[in-house]
């Protein structure tokens, strides 16, 4: 019998972590001004969101002007 594609291992390090690491934090604490560097104490770091791809249907398609365009219903 097969198995299922769905059941079949991924590799783990292929998609995007929702953890980061102490310097990645800390890179983008820097980058936002929320930490200094020389005073400041790499324990006890702020939570730091991360990003996360949005994976799903197609959204609205846009005409010209950047309105919504309608979709004519099927008759």
């Amino acid at each position: 019998m097969s198995m299922d594609p769905t059941l079949k291992s991924r590799n783990s390090l292929a998609g995007r972590r929702s953890v980061l690491s102490r310097t990645e934090r800390i890179e983008q604490l820097v980058d936002e001004g929320k930490f200094d560097l020389e005073a400041g104490s790499p324990f006890g770091l702020p939570k730091v969101r991360t990003i996360v791809a949005n994976i799903g249907g197609k959204g609205k398609a846009k005409d010209e002007d950047g309105d919504a365009a309608e979709t004519p219903a099927a008759e």
